[in-house]
């Protein structure tokens, strides 16, 4: 064979990858960018700039000194952070079953959690597929922790939506949960992936930052910053990634997503706390990226700039996307000094928090896993 048919056969196979990778992102699992008037409105927004949307402070994605070689690096010849090599254990709450005058909250795993106030029954970036990843087999969950399907979620008043990374907002999940879903809410753009998913415009409600949805009598959630970035494929920060302080006739809850520390936090517990709970990321951390997701310590000090009474930690316990140890982010939150003043909640997965008791005890349920 001559060297002009080895560099035709040669192009032809990268000319098929390349049109291969085309082909599958513009698969509707990944969603769709905003136009038209969303984008209209998204280009009058104080954070967007040159054509993304910006953080309030500025934001590497990497901490100073490190490159994507290191990561790369560390990726592929450190030491595999430790995953649980048995079943989690879980206590599976009939979140069909709740008597209308409970306030709870039930942890699914990673950053998925059901919340009923006040009557209202509320989502959170639920991730019940059992990936966290375009493809299925990768970014796997651990044993025991997908105990909850779509078919055990009851109608939805509220799907809260904190940003559109693969592990908060999961096609497949949403898809499937979409005839019980009656409102979306989210940042700027976020409306894009739903639309392209058959979801009707009435029911969806994207805002920025600082700007208030009124969503039913006595309902209010408060679009607020958060310091991390979005994406769903090759093009990053075309929709805003945000936090939300929800306020119900009897209790407000702090909604954190993803982000890493910063002024944000005072300034959003200035602005609408105190809160009864925070729920804030607790996981998937490392030095190297200091900046965008929260390193251990920095979850308890933003929950008392938010003025928390009560620290919800999650973004942990599902998913493997830090090369830390699967449990080491709930043991070091959980060796806060017993004299803080705020209190930290470590339930099991499906394991009902009652936001009306305050003594309500928890177990260090990850000492038992091998």
């Amino acid at each position: 064979m001559n060297i002009k048919k080895i560099m035709i056969i040669a192009f032809s196979i990268i000319a098929a990858i390349i049109l291969g990778i085309i082909i599958f992102i513009n698969t509707p699992r990944f969603g769709k960018h905003p136009a038209g008037t969303r984008l209209s409105r998204i280009e009058k927004s104080p954070n967007y700039k040159s054509g993304q949307f910006q953080n309030l402070s500025p934001t590497p994605m990497l901490t100073e000194g490190v490159n994507y070689g290191k990561v790369l690096m560390d990726f592929f010849f450190s030491a595999k952070p430790k995953e649980p090599q048995s079943v989690l254990p879980s206590l599976k709450t009939n979140l069909k079953a709740l008597e209308p005058s409970e306030n709870v909250v039930v942890w699914m795993g990673h950053s998925s959690y059901f919340m009923q106030l006040d009557g209202k029954k509320i989502l959170v970036d639920p991730v019940l597929s059992g990936y966290a990843s375009p493809f299925s087999f990768n970014i796997k969950a651990y044993d025991g922790s997908d105990v909850y399907t779509t078919d055990d979620i009851p109608e939805i008043d509220y799907l809260f939506i904190t940003h559109d990374h693969w592990d908060h907002l999961d096609y497949e999940t949403v898809l499937k949960l979409k005839p019980k879903i009656k409102k979306v809410i989210g940042g700027l753009g976020v409306g894009a992936h739903f639309e392209r998913w058959g979801f009707d415009k009435s029911v969806i409600m994207e805002e920025d930052w600082f700007k208030p949805l009124y969503l039913d009598e006595g309902f209010i959630a408060h679009v607020a910053p958060a310091r991390h970035f979005s994406g769903r494929g090759f093009k990053r920060n075309h929709t805003l990634w945000a936090s939300f302080a929800l306020f119900t006739p009897a209790t407000k809850i702090y909604i954190g997503g993803d982000s890493g520390y910063d002024k944000h936090f005072a300034e959003i517990g200035e602005r609408y706390g105190p809160f009864d709970l925070a729920v804030l990321e607790n996981g998937q951390y490392d030095s190297k990226w200091k900046y965008i997701h929260m390193i251990p310590n920095e979850p308890l000090k933003a929950a008392t700039d938010l003025r928390a009474q009560a620290l919800l930690p999650v973004h942990s316990g599902k998913f493997t996307l830090a090369n830390h140890d699967w449990d080491e982010p709930l043991s070091k939150i959980s060796a806060t000094p017993q004299d803080s003043p705020i209190r930290i909640i470590t339930p099991m997965i499906g394991e009902k928090v009652n936001l009306q008791d305050s003594l309500q005890q928890f177990t260090k349920w990850w000492e038992t896993v091998k």
